[in-house]
């Protein structure tokens, strides 16, 4: 089959569903399709793969705007495209590129049936946001496209809804995000929606393997980094006197930083030697670090920008505890790069976080609550044993239900049903 991506990232530019594409589309072409990935132009080389064709389109830089200028450039494309070389089946990825009703129809009539990922809502984030300002996070009009999804929101999921009623299948990356979109986009009776859990990279994300030299330098001196490496951390054990937290996620308020911050004190009071790493891009750095000063726990907390797969990587394996306090997802990656890192997740009591989380491989809390936060951590903290069985047991779950090899074999059957 010749499948075309429309997707608003794709790398250099890495986001969560830039990594997605990336992978997915690496896995269908290993399969033996062929793909077209029609994505937004940026500065740098996208990566190559075998069997996986990269169009880059204009697009208008402003927040939310993007996705409709996008949108109507990668129709262009994509009209240009079938007419070279015929297209089988398109596959759009929500909320990225806003199409019309018609434009839809277009495709559906002239080009190829159209699958819809629903990687969330705009309304979605909307409303994550305002449950994060409820509960004191950072002020939204501090960043332009907070500020557009909360002012603009509601005008573009005309966009999503017209992806759901005229596309011939949509698939939710998880029930809670499939729910929404039938709760506010009132769908078709006759409405097919799947649901497909996206999966990570295991091969990237993996325990840590203290036979290789090299990988075990890597963690000794991150370890050392971060003021975080007692004996049996640096000897691969969990970690009873300086315990690595890790924390993933854009810089940004619905993705809860500020609650994870104001836990700290009640952590250190019962775990002193315990460390905060936080990596993410965003406008909340300053804002960020001016609160752990605040909160006396400056000490203990390093925030780091954007680094490569690689590095990521090595810090969710070295890590002893990853904690992900966001307000809203459509699924959420990153407990799952923990998993498969072999690396326990804190994460809060609400779907879909709940979906993948549960007791045997994490803990949860309430979401938005600093002290059940600091409850949670310090009990896995205070349970050592307890986490190298979380971490056996999170990994399992990945390989079994969590990689893109599944992903591509689920996404290769819905495809094959429309022809």
């Amino acid at each position: 089959m010749h499948i075309a991506m429309i997707s608003g990232e794709y790398p250099p530019r890495w986001g969560g569903i830039g990594s997605v594409v990336f992978h997915l589309a690496g896995h269908l072409a290993a399969l033996g399709h062929q793909i077209t990935i029609i994505t937004r132009k940026h500065s740098g080389i996208a990566p190559v793969q075998q069997g996986v064709a990269i169009i880059e389109v204009p697009w208008l830089k402003l927040p939310m705007a993007f996705t409709r200028s996008y949108g109507k450039h990668a129709l262009k494309a994509l009209t240009r495209l079938n007419k070279i070389e015929k297209v089988d089946i398109v596959h759009t990825l929500l909320p990225l590129v806003s199409w019309t009703r018609k434009e839809y129809r277009f495709v559906e009539n002239n080009i190829a049936p159209v699958v819809s990922a629903l990687n969330g809502s705009w309304i979605g984030e909307k409303e994550g946001m305002k449950l994060a300002a409820k509960h004191r996070e950072a002020a939204t009009w501090k960043n332009p496209n907070d500020l557009a999804i909360l002012t603009t929101g509601s005008w573009y999921a005309r966009y999503e809804r017209a992806g759901i009623l005229e596309s011939s299948v949509s698939v939710a990356i998880s029930n809670s995000t499939k729910q929404e979109f039938e709760r506010w986009y009132n769908p078709k009776q006759d409405w097919r929606c799947e649901t497909i859990l996206y999966g990570v990279d295991h091969l990237v994300f993996r325990p840590l393997n203290h036979d290789d030299e090299d990988e075990q330098l890597a963690h000794e001196k991150l370890r050392h980094e971060y003021d975080a490496a007692d004996e049996d951390s640096l000897s691969g054990r969990p970690s009873k006197t300086t315990p690595l937290l890790l924390a993933v996620g854009r810089l940004v308020a619905r993705k809860g930083h500020l609650t994870l911050l104001r836990s700290m004190p009640q952590i250190l009071a019962k775990h002193p030697g315990a460390r905060l790493c936080i990596i993410g891009r965003g406008h909340m750095r300053k804002t960020l670090l001016k609160q752990a000063k605040k909160l006396g726990v400056g000490h203990a907390v390093f925030i780091k920008g954007g680094m490569s797969f690689e590095n990521l990587a090595q810090h969710f394996r070295s890590a002893d505890l990853v904690v992900y306090p966001s307000y809203y997802e459509g699924q959420g990656l990153i407990p799952l790069e923990s998993l498969a890192s072999g690396t326990p997740v804190v994460t809060v009591n609400q779907a879909p976080l709940t979906e993948m989380i549960d007791e045997t491989v994490g803990r949860l809390f309430e979401c938005g609550n600093p002290s059940d936060l600091a409850r949670a951590v310090n009990a896995a903290l205070d349970d050592p044993e307890g986490r190298v069985s979380q971490a056996e047991l999170g990994r399992e779950r990945v390989l079994s239900k969590y990689t893109y090899d599944h992903n591509a074999a689920d996404y290769e059957a819905i495809y094959r049903s429309l022809l």
